[in-house]
Order: structure tokens, then C-alpha cells, then sequence
């Protein structure tokens, strides 16, 4: 079994709130992580699966079952499909209140699971799980291309053949178009939102132009950012901001846009082999998603992360700031020999930041510049990130 980045930090929260919310993506590993956890604090447990029937009917009363395992973690799987349990589990929690009281398990983010935050503010710890990062499965880096090929659903990293992995995704993409997202509130006609998410796979990693895509799709700008909302809640899409400081450097304000696993985005695009993708002109924005999605998922929470770009060409892929001040900016290439272009350089002098990356896939380590320091995305992860 892979060992999740997440496990010590849920332990932690576990041992201190009543309630811990593991919140991602479907078929990410949820389940089996919250069991394991539960196996190592060695507390009687009993898991409720909402879109089960059966699980559902042992919550006709919930009060008096969740009475009745008082003294257990009850682990509630697809909260989301019950919303309504969030006023009882704060009064049982209030009536009640012991560390590992409840697991909730959520395939969207809580701002669309209504009424959570309302209901548990206080008493829950959201933590949320993502596809399998490179650092989980490696030790050396050695499987970046398998993993940036398939991304890191267990199930298609995991796959036997690129063509079963390829197929997974494919019967995710119908699962979540045809039921997923409709259960969460999105009632659209379901052929646009499958547009509007190969749309975006084809501007991954451009800036976001509302008014191109909702010309394409025949809609408004207002219904195609509520679209991609809910496609950001559901953990699909992310939506890089802009780094805005006070300047007067005119600063471009609009988000860039990714699908956040690289194996997703190769199955909406028809990418299912490793020289499809380097015959593809996406390979160079699906690289820095990649990378840039490895990244964010190292940082500690104190970090926060945009991107930089200006009207006169001066850009950085990914700038991370610490106390509202940018500390570093990285610049994501796909090459084994980057060199330093005047607007990367720009950039880091209007930064202002003591160091600065350029990540690539397996280039040497060395030093480019006086600040600018040249590595692969596994050594930036293992050797530099963690100090930042």
C-alpha cells in the first residue's frame, strides 16, 4: 500500500477535533485512507456509505444510531448526498464532544457541501486528499513520465497497461459528466459541461478568457464561471490567480486555468501513449501543470502561491509568498538545457525574491544565474522546496 503524504497530518487532527473532513476527488482514496488511519489509532470504527441503500437506511434516525456508536468513529463516506446530517452531527458533537468522534468523507469542496461550514465551524478540520503526487511513489523521480502520463488516480496509475489505464479515465470523465456533478447541484445539459471541460484541456494553462469560452459554448460569461465554480469545487480544474502588489505596472488580472491531473488531461484530448504526447503541442503546458501541481501540493500552509505576468511580457510560472511577500519564483521548462529569457528575468527583479528556480524533468542541478538555480521537479521537491 502507497503511504499518503496526508496520513501524520490527519492523525493530528483526528487526535484533537471531533469531527475531520477528508475531502478530493472520486476514486482517490479516501475509503482506504480513512481506514488505515482508523487502524492506526486502534479505535473502534463503523463506515456508512451514502449512495448505499442499505448504509442509508441505518440512518432513518440518526439520532439515535449515531447515540449508539457514541463511543466509535463513525466514518460518513459521500457526505455531500445527505447535507442535511450537518445540524445533527454538531449537536451530537456539542452533546458529546470527544476527539475522532466523526470521519467525513466528501467528493467536493466544502463550499458546495452545503452547510457544513456554518454547521461545524469550530469543530472540523477539512483536509483534502489529492491524486497520487510523485513524491508518494518514488524515491528517486525515476517514475515521472509513467506518472505524468497517467496522472495519479490510484486505479490508472496503477493499471497494468497504458490502454486499461486510458479506459479508467475515460469511464470517470462519463461518471462524473453523467452523475457526479449533477448530484451536486449542477443541472446543466450535460453535453456542454463535457465541452466546456475539453475546452479547458485545450487552454490548459492559458490565461482565462470567460468571453471566448462562453461564445463557444453559445451562454454568458456569468453561467461559464458558475460551470467552471462548481468544476473547481469538485477538485478537476484549478484556477491559478495573478500576483497583484501595489505598482504601477500594469499586471494581468485574469486566472490561468489547469486540469489538475495530467492523466485526466490527456484522456480529454486523446493522449493515451507516451509518444502521443511528445508529438502534442499541449506537451509543454501539460508539463507545467504537472509540475506546477506537484508543487503546490508540497507546500506547507503557510505558503501561499500565484502566478506573475505583466502587459509588457515580464512572467513566472508559479511565485510562492510567505507573509503576504514573494520568497520564490519558479519558472517551469520543459528542456534539459533552459536558458534565461529577458522576461523570466524581469520578472524575478520585479519579485524581488533572493532565489529562484527553473524545474525541469531531469536536467543537472547547478547554478544558472547568481539567484536562479536550475534543477529537476524531484530534486526542487526533495531538496529545495522543504527549506523554502
Amino acid at each position: 500500500m502507497i503511504s499518503r503524504k496526508l496520513h501524520n497530518e490527519l492523525l493530528k487532527a483526528i487526535d484533537f477535533f471531533p469531527v475531520t473532513g477528508i475531502v478530493g476527488p472520486r476514486q482517490v482514496g479516501k475509503t482506504t485512507l480513512s481506514k488505515s488511519i482508523i487502524s492506526s489509532i486502534n479505535k473502534e470504527s463503523v463506515y456508512l456509505d451514502l449512495e448505499n441503500p442499505k448504509d442509508v437506511a441505518k440512518l432513518t434516525d440518526p439520532v439515535l444510531y449515531f447515540e449508539n456508536n457514541k463511543d466509535k468513529c463513525v466514518i460518513l463516506g459521500e457526505i455531500q448526498q445527505l447535507p442535511e446530517l450537518f445540524p445533527i452531527l454538531r449537536s451530537m458533537v456539542d452533546a458529546h464532544r470527544i476527539p475522532g468522534r466523526f470521519i467525513l468523507l466528501g467528493s467536493a469542496s466544502p463550499d458546495i457541501i452545503r452547510n457544513s461550514s456554518e454547521s461545524l465551524a469550530g469543530r472540523i478540520a477539512y483536509k483534502e486528499l489529492t491524486p497520487l503526487i510523485l513524491n508518494e511513489i518514488s524515491t528517486s523521480g525515476k517514475e515521472l513520465q509513467y506518472h505524468w502520463l497517467r496522472g495519479g488516480f490510484p486505479d490508472a496509475y496503477l493499471s497494468q497497461s497504458d490502454e486499461l489505464s486510458f479506459e479508467w479515465h475515460d469511464n470517470f470523465i462519463k461518471s462524473y459528466v453523467n452523475r457526479d456533478l449533477p448530484s451536486l447541484g449542477l443541472n446543466i445539459d450535460r453535453s456542454t459541461i463535457f465541452k466546456l471541460w475539453i475546452m479547458v484541456a485545450h487552454i490548459h494553462g492559458s490565461v482565462l478568457n470567460m468571453s471566448n469560452l462562453a461564445k463557444s459554448l453559445g451562454t454568458s460569461s456569468a453561467s461559464i464561471k458558475k460551470y467552471l465554480s462548481f468544476l473547481e469545487g469538485a477538485f478537476l480544474i484549478r484556477q491559478l490567480q495573478p500576483y497583484s502588489t501595489n505598482t504601477k505596472k500594469r499586471l494581468v488580472k485574469a486566472p490561468k486555468i489547469y486540469i489538475r491531473d495530467s492523466g485526466i488531461l490527456h484522456q480529454l484530448l486523446n493522449i493515451n501513449t507516451w509518444e502521443a504526447l511528445e508529438n502534442n503541442p499541449i506537451l509543454g503546458s501539460s508539463w507545467e501543470g504537472y509540475a506546477l501541481e506537484q508543487i503546490i501540493q508540497n507546500l506547507d500552509r503557510n505558503t501561499s502561491y500565484n502566478y506573475y505576468r505583466t502587459q509588457d511580457g515580464a512572467e513566472c510560472d508559479l511565485v510562492l509568498i510567505k507573509s503576504n511577500k514573494p520568497v520564490t519564483g519558479i519558472e517551469i521548462k520543459y528542456t534539459s538545457s533552459p536558458k534565461t529569457a529577458k522576461g523570466m528575468l524581469q520578472s524575478f527583479e520585479d519579485l524581488n525574491t533572493n532565489m529562484n528556480y527553473i524545474v525541469t524533468p531531469n536536467t543537472d542541478d547547478y547554478m544558472i544565474k547568481n539567484n536562479i538555480n536550475v534543477c529537476s521537479l524531484f530534486t526542487f521537491l526533495t531538496n529545495y522546496l522543504p527549506h523554502i
